[in-house]
Protein backbone atom coordinates (compact mmCIF):
# COMPACT_ATOMS: atom_id res chain seq x y z
CA UNK A 1 0.00 0.00 0.00
CA UNK A 2 1.33 3.25 -0.94
CA UNK A 3 1.72 5.73 2.06
CA UNK A 4 2.55 9.34 1.97
CA UNK A 5 4.14 10.99 4.90
CA UNK A 6 4.35 14.95 5.21
CA UNK A 7 6.65 16.94 7.31
CA UNK A 8 7.62 20.31 7.13
CA UNK A 9 4.74 22.57 8.93
CA UNK A 10 4.83 25.17 11.40
CA UNK A 11 4.01 28.51 12.63
CA UNK A 12 5.70 31.23 11.02
CA UNK A 13 4.88 35.20 11.02
CA UNK A 14 3.65 36.85 7.96
CA UNK A 15 5.67 37.29 5.42
CA UNK A 16 7.86 34.74 6.40
CA UNK A 17 8.89 31.18 4.24
CA UNK A 18 8.12 27.12 5.02
CA UNK A 19 8.95 24.04 2.89
CA UNK A 20 6.30 21.40 2.86
CA UNK A 21 7.83 18.01 2.12
CA UNK A 22 6.00 14.50 1.26
CA UNK A 23 7.74 11.16 0.99
CA UNK A 24 5.60 8.89 -1.26
CA UNK A 25 6.56 5.40 -0.39
CA UNK A 26 7.03 3.71 -3.34
CA UNK A 27 7.46 4.93 -6.75
CA UNK A 28 4.17 5.94 -8.38
CA UNK A 29 4.37 3.62 -11.26
CA UNK A 30 1.47 3.85 -13.28
CA UNK A 31 -0.37 6.76 -11.72
CA UNK A 32 1.50 9.93 -11.41
CA UNK A 33 -0.60 13.19 -10.36
CA UNK A 34 0.20 14.78 -6.89
CA UNK A 35 -1.11 18.01 -5.13
CA UNK A 36 -1.48 19.35 -1.78
CA UNK A 37 -4.78 20.41 -0.16
CA UNK A 38 -5.44 22.51 2.96
CA UNK A 39 -8.17 22.06 5.68
CA UNK A 40 -9.45 24.55 8.01
CA UNK A 41 -12.13 23.57 10.54
CA UNK A 42 -15.01 23.67 9.19
CA UNK A 43 -14.62 24.01 6.14
CA UNK A 44 -14.02 21.75 2.91
CA UNK A 45 -10.71 20.56 1.73
CA UNK A 46 -9.49 23.03 -0.97
CA UNK A 47 -6.73 22.53 -3.57
CA UNK A 48 -3.77 24.00 -3.31
CA UNK A 49 -0.93 22.86 -6.16
CA UNK A 50 -0.99 20.09 -8.29
CA UNK A 51 2.08 18.55 -10.53
CA UNK A 52 1.95 15.45 -13.25
CA UNK A 53 4.77 13.37 -15.36
CA UNK A 54 4.92 16.40 -18.00
CA UNK A 55 5.02 17.72 -15.65
CA UNK A 56 2.48 20.14 -15.73
CA UNK A 57 1.62 22.58 -12.93
CA UNK A 58 -1.57 24.04 -11.63
CA UNK A 59 -2.22 26.45 -8.70
CA UNK A 60 -5.14 27.89 -7.24
CA UNK A 61 -5.62 31.70 -7.53
CA UNK A 62 -4.67 32.15 -3.77
CA UNK A 63 -1.34 31.07 -3.86
CA UNK A 64 0.01 32.02 -7.80
CA UNK A 65 3.08 33.62 -7.47
CA UNK A 66 3.85 32.58 -4.09
CA UNK A 67 4.05 28.68 -3.71
CA UNK A 68 5.48 26.55 -6.22
CA UNK A 69 5.18 23.10 -6.09
CA UNK A 70 7.91 20.07 -7.31
CA UNK A 71 8.68 16.63 -7.51
CA UNK A 72 12.03 14.90 -6.94
CA UNK A 73 11.61 11.53 -8.82
CA UNK A 74 15.04 10.48 -7.03
CA UNK A 75 13.55 10.90 -3.83
CA UNK A 76 9.91 9.71 -4.51
CA UNK A 77 9.01 13.63 -2.71
CA UNK A 78 7.12 15.98 -3.75
CA UNK A 79 7.63 19.53 -2.38
CA UNK A 80 5.59 22.64 -1.47
CA UNK A 81 7.83 26.15 -1.28
CA UNK A 82 5.63 28.61 0.06
CA UNK A 83 6.66 32.48 0.66
CA UNK A 84 5.62 35.20 1.69
CA UNK A 85 2.79 33.27 3.89
CA UNK A 86 -0.19 35.07 4.73
CA UNK A 87 -2.32 34.28 7.80
CA UNK A 88 -5.02 33.45 5.73
CA UNK A 89 -2.64 30.41 4.57
CA UNK A 90 -3.31 29.14 7.91
CA UNK A 91 -4.51 25.33 7.78
CA UNK A 92 -3.55 21.88 7.83
CA UNK A 93 -1.71 20.45 4.67
CA UNK A 94 -2.71 17.45 2.69
CA UNK A 95 -0.31 15.91 -0.04
CA UNK A 96 -2.48 13.04 -2.12
CA UNK A 97 -1.10 10.78 -5.29
CA UNK A 98 -3.79 9.97 -7.38
CA UNK A 99 -4.90 9.23 -11.06
CA UNK A 100 -6.16 12.62 -12.39
CA UNK A 101 -5.24 15.73 -13.84
CA UNK A 102 -3.38 18.69 -11.94
CA UNK A 103 -6.66 20.91 -13.61
CA UNK A 104 -9.48 18.85 -12.85
CA UNK A 105 -9.88 18.84 -9.00
CA UNK A 106 -6.33 18.86 -8.43
CA UNK A 107 -5.48 15.15 -9.19
CA UNK A 108 -8.56 14.38 -7.11
CA UNK A 109 -10.42 10.98 -8.63
CA UNK A 110 -12.03 9.75 -5.23
CA UNK A 111 -9.21 6.70 -5.30
CA UNK A 112 -6.11 8.05 -4.48
CA UNK A 113 -3.81 8.19 -1.49
CA UNK A 114 -3.16 10.55 1.58
CA UNK A 115 -0.84 11.74 3.81
CA UNK A 116 -1.70 12.12 7.45
CA UNK A 117 -1.45 16.51 7.32
CA UNK A 118 1.00 18.94 8.55
CA UNK A 119 -0.04 22.04 10.40
CA UNK A 120 1.02 25.49 9.00
CA UNK A 121 0.30 28.60 11.23
CA UNK A 122 0.65 31.52 9.72
CA UNK A 123 0.50 34.52 12.93
CA UNK A 124 0.17 38.40 11.72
Amino acid sequence: EVQLVESGGGSVQAGGSLRLSCTISEAIGGYYCMAWFRQVPGKEREGVAGIDRDPYIHYADSVKGRFTISYDRAKNTVYLDMNNLKPEDTAMYYCTADWGSPTVDFCRTGTGYWGQGTQVTVSS
